[in-house]
């Protein structure tokens, strides 16, 4: 067993640079609660750890209220993001901010990880957790009213519309699980596809079917998201005799499914067909001594609180592993 042991820091509080010279035991690449929550049980362990990324909080910081952190009643995704940070300095972990990686290569047993600021770094183990972005309309009014009646995850935000009238965009199986969701919640839910049948499988059609409260418009394209202060309405197209309808709606939900930031990983790592890292029980990849952590990865549920465990997983699966190896 050969670690660099970090048990203190110089200046606590306050993050350390990164070097290109030295060989970390771990390296985490990302930022968001995932990362943040690997860096900590790594250096937690005594690990010399390193982490890289744009900014300390991730997705999160897009996020307006955050109502699903147990323990946490209530919070914003800024206000967490804050929190992260102010515990991730609790430790000793070298940060390279405001920029990411572009390639992770094996160097024996070592991985060399370069960035986008042409660095090389050197470390034992990898933990990849730069999670995922939710996929947009890229309609008028989308960017203006996220957060402010535009949501991207139903079991996330879905409370704060109870009683009201929403609508999810998307017909797949992601669209018509939040219609499903919100159904129990909402007054009224209406479901927008774009192709000219509903792509979800069928026992949740058939789910969807028995509520009376969903409506579904197919052949439809999302066109303008409107409002005031919160959104009161969209626009859509029919596709088959392109006459534009409006509904009156309180909120939208835009369940068209993620895209995992894992692009520059899969020249290396074994990625599913739509980007996910594919992991196992130990959250290491097919690559020995590279782990994956949060919506980067296989794992089904996108949720801040899954992520922060699958983190700390990664983090103790790295430690196993170079309690064998190093």
């Amino acid at each position: 067993m050969d670690f660099n042991l970090n048990l203190g820091c110089i200046d606590e509080g306050n993050l350390s640079e990164i070097s290109c010279d030295k060989l970390y035991d771990v390296l985490v690449v990302g930022t968001g609660p995932s990362a943040v929550s690997a860096a900590i049980y790594a250096a937690r362990k005594g690990l010399d750890v390193a982490m890289i990324g744009l900014k300390i909080g991730g997705q999160v910081l897009d996020t307006r209220e955050i109502e699903n952190i147990i323990g946490t009643a209530k919070t914003t995704g800024s206000e967490y993001a804050e929190n992260l940070e102010k515990h991730l300095k609790e430790y000793c972990v070298a940060f390279k901010e405001g920029t990411y990686v572009t390639k992770i290569e094996e160097d024996g047993k070592n991985k060399l990880i370069t960035t986008s600021d042409k660095k090389i770094y050197k470390s034992k183990t990898v933990i990849i957790a730069t999670g995922a972005k939710w996929r947009e309309l890229n309609v008028p009014g989308e960017q203006e009213y996220k957060g402010k009646g535009v949501h991207y995850c139903a079991t996330c935000d879905g409370p704060f519309y109870k009683g009201l009238d929403v609508a999810v965009v998307g017909g797949g199986n992601s669209g018509i699980e939040a219609a499903l969701d919100m159904a129990g919640i909402a007054k009224n839910v209406t479901v927008v596809e774009f192709m000219p049948e509903l792509k979800a499988d069928k026992i949740l059609q058939d789910k969807l079917n028995e509520r009376n409260n969903i409506k579904v418009i197919t052949n439809a394209a999302t066109t303008k998201i409107y409002g005031e202060d919160f959104t009161k309405g969209m626009e859509y197209k029919n596709r088959a005799d392109e006459s534009t309808h409006e509904l009156n709606i309180d909120g939208v939900f835009i369940e068209i499914g993620l895209t995992p930031n894992s692009e520059f990983a899969k020249d290396l790592i074994a990625t599913n067909k739509i980007g996910e890292i594919i992991i196992d029980e130990n959250n290491m990849t097919n690559i020995k001594g590279i782990f994956a952590s949060g919506d980067v990865t296989t794992v089904k549920q996108k949720q801040i609180v899954i992520s922060v465990g699958e983190g700390a997983k990664a983090a103790l699966g790295a430690f196993d592993y170079l309690l064998k190896e190093y």
